[in-house]
């Protein structure tokens, strides 16, 4: 008998796994991959840490959240930085005073804003319709055919003209010389990786990989008091109201026998016509100057039932669905719903360590 079964070894699982077992809880991890770290999982390829899941860079803004994930690992001072590549010219992210200077030959935050203004003002937009129409009149022509248009349709698989305005609501521009990504004052990549940071929050802790908890979802409800499922809602109630849309990705990883493939830990592919979204070169995340180098391309791709979930689609069928399944789950006492698929909501990694303290301190208190 336990007292929780965790379903999912990922960020939500083993933060929950590892408060519960400091409270003398009795506690089983279930993970139907072979490992545990969800897609935060890294593996040691050529002396590289390689996130085999696409690049994750751990960033906030939030002391409790550093503090706490500090216990446990040490991070290094990577700051992201990507780049995005268009027709064989490169320019910076997020949008910014080098990203404006080289696509209008502008200099001054003056001239750029007058560029940009101008081209929203030709649009004639006033209420979009369609993610198009609101990139249009958030940034202008050139800004969005670059930089926005191919990225986005291969990103969600549909034209920009039929996709929702939600999507892309926040395009912000920088009008000063900054490629850093983000704005949070901490921010990095842990040092050996993610792999050492599951290891030390499940360290103790009962785990059975390669296991599906929903094959025998009834047997393991009689054995235990409560469920922390952070797998698809959907799925643990076997679709009874109809599937949640996800988008899917595919991760394809090369070693290549060159120091430095492209110098830069993320590039953006942006044109349509090239299928894949971005290539990581996993070594730049610590600047490692190891003989060799790892590169992964990510596809993004349809999902279905037998593919892994990334992306929700939280568009207002979605919505609608997804608040028919949490109503259900609020007659439910045995289960906890948490995380990106548990909550159907896009989580960045200190929203996920944030939700699950708060978690904590409700189920704990």
């Amino acid at each position: 008998m336990y007292d929780y079964i965790i379903v999912g070894a990922g960020l939500t699982g083993a933060i929950f796994a590892y408060e519960a077992k400091k409270r003398n809880k009795k506690v089983l991890v279930i993970e139907k991959r072979n490992h545990i770290g969800g897609n935060l999982c890294t593996e040691t390829i050529e002396g590289i840490d390689v996130h085999m899941y696409g690049a994750h860079i751990f960033h906030t803004s939030n002391d409790r959240v550093w503090q706490y994930m500090n216990q446990f690992v040490k991070f290094n001072h990577y700051v992201n930085s990507p780049i995005a590549r268009y027709k064989d010219q490169v320019y910076n992210l997020p949008f910014n005073m080098n990203t404006f200077s080289k696509l209008f030959g502008v200099i001054t935050p003056e001239e750029a804003i007058n560029k940009i203004e101008q081209e929203k003002k030709e649009t004639n937009i006033t209420i979009p319709k369609n993610l198009e129409e609101q990139a249009l009149m958030s940034v202008g022509k050139t800004v969005y055919e670059v930089l926005i248009k191919g990225y986005t349709e291969k990103q969600w698989g549909k034209p920009c003209i039929e996709l929702p305005t939600f999507i892309i609501k926040r395009l912000p521009l920088r009008f000063t010389y900054d490629n850093n990504y983000f704005n949070d004052p901490y921010q990095g990549i842990p040092i050996n990786g993610y792999t050492p940071l599951f290891e030390k929050l499940l360290d103790g802790i009962e785990i059975q990989l390669e296991t599906d908890f929903l094959e025998n979802k009834s047997y393991y409800l009689t054995k235990t008091n409560k469920v922390l499922f952070t797998g698809p809602i959907d799925q643990y109630y076997d679709y009874q109201f109809g599937h949640l849309e996800y988008r899917s990705l595919d991760f394809q990883t090369q070693i290549l026998d060159t120091p430095n493939f492209q110098g830069n830990a993320v590039v953006n592919y942006t044109e349509a016509s090239i299928p894949h979204t971005r290539i990581i070169e996993h070594k730049h995340f610590s600047f490692g100057n190891q003989p060799k180098t790892v590169i992964t391309y990510e596809y993004p791709k349809t999902f279905t039932k037998d593919e892994e979930p990334y992306y929700p689609i939280n568009d207002s069928n979605n919505q609608e669905l997804y608040e028919r399944y949490q109503s259900l789950s609020r007659l439910d006492n045995k289960v906890i719903f948490a995380g990106r698929l548990g909550l159907y909501k896009y989580l960045n990694m200190d929203q996920i360590v944030l939700e699950t303290l708060n978690l904590v301190d409700s189920e704990f208190k």
